[in-house]
């Protein structure tokens, strides 16, 4: 069945982006957010402006509510471009709505988003049959330049893709392809979740630039002047971790550099040199992008939270130690005043706490 009507959950960065761009390539879209202050500059303007290098363009979706059954009754593809923290209150708030034969796509899926939004969909007692599947990353890399105006710096190139239960990857990349070109099939959701460039990077920039954040409220480029030497040292010993438990999974282990330069995000040198610091420092699409102003941020709630804390807590399933990862939880916990370890995504919110591990395989490929 061909995508034609698109319902959009979530009008920041990625959501506002994703509406504006298929708005304007002929979709029926519809845009929501629970948030009416969100949706209120949209609303007044009509519409998304919308900057691609150097055009600005004007796009008005069809619908924009903060009423969630009209924006995606009829939707034959609804994307949840929302933050990872969102996830658990949208299944359950779709459970209800939902009709049989209806695709959804985490865009992205963080980590163990597709396990998480599954089970949160079952623990509401849904029994429809729709299509789940997540992306490693956002489609467009993108900000918020003002109200209800969204800058595209690039689109994600082999943005990998896979469905849960995986025995729907194949023909749903396919769907999603008419969608989204870029995207490419990856073998389960722990092959994209575990590549999840923002949880490796962002944590350890975060928390190593906090005093220059909260001086300057975020007055300085995030990944050209805050991603240091020492810092890079961090990500490359969570990335270290992170690809033992890749590994032991059995999925092909890609370094961090192999992963930000398949998305488009920095040079082939860098990726060549095997340097998370030059990587980061080529990285033309990130290059004017300002830090956080606060530490009240996704950074650190979500890629923490939703991103640190699932891949930690499976590489402890898994029997893989992860000091540095377990080390910067929990100063964000602390930072935060939030235990994330038992806030954040945790096996058991996957649908995975009383799961042997050798039972993983087949709930993967076939679901629960």
């Amino acid at each position: 069945m061909s995508i034609r009507k698109i319902a959009i959950l979530g009008a920041g960065n990625g959501g506002c982006a994703t509406a504006a761009d298929l708005t304007l390539r002929d979709y029926e879209v519809r845009l929501f957010s629970r948030s009416e202050n969100t949706l209120l500059p949209i609303s007044k303007r009509g519409g998304i402006e919308v900057v691609e290098q150097g055009q600005e363009k004007f796009a008005a979706p069809a619908l924009i509510s903060a009423e969630l059954r009209p924006v995606i009754d009829g939707a034959e593809l609804i994307i949840i471009a929302a933050p990872a923290v969102a996830h658990e209150y949208l299944a359950k708030t779709l459970a209800p709505d939902l009709h049989d034969g209806q695709r959804i796509l985490l865009n992205p899926g963080h980590t163990g988003g597709s396990l998480h939004f599954a089970n949160a969909l079952r623990s509401a007692g849904s029994k429809t049959n729709i299509d789940l599947c997540e992306t490693v990353t956002l489609t467009y890399i993108c900000r918020m330049t003002g109200p209800a105006h969204v800058e595209i710096y690039r689109r994600t190139t082999h943005l990998r893709c896979a469905a849960f239960p995986g025995n729907n990857t194949s023909r749903l990349v396919k769907e999603i392809h008419e969608v989204f070109p870029s995207v490419v099939p990856a073998e389960n959701v722990l092959e994209t979740g575990l590549s999840n460039i923002n949880a490796i990077m962002h944590p350890a920039g975060m928390l190593g630039n906090a005093g220059w954040i909260e001086e300057t409220a975020g007055d300085f480029y995030y990944y050209r002047d805050g991603i240091t030497p020492a810092i890079a040292a961090w990500i490359e010993e969570i990335d270290r971790e992170r690809l033992e438990i890749v590994s032991r999974l059995g999925l092909t282990p890609l370094r961090f550099v192999d992963i930000f330069h398949q998305a488009g995000l920095t040079s082939q040198e860098a990726r060549d040199s095997g340097s998370v610091y030059r990587a980061i420092h080529e990285s033309a699409p990130n290059r004017t992008i300002k830090a956080p102003p606060t530490l009240d941020h996704r950074y650190l709630k979500e890629d923490v939270g939703y991103g640190l804390v699932p891949m930690a807590e499976i590489g402890g399933w898994l029997g893989v130690k992860t000091p540095v990862m377990d080390a910067l939880i929990r100063l964000a916990s602390v930072v935060s005043r939030t235990e994330y370890r038992r806030d954040g995504l945790t096996l058991a919110k996957m649908g995975l706490g009383e799961v042997d591990t050798r039972e993983l395989p087949s709930i993967l490929q076939n679901g629960f």
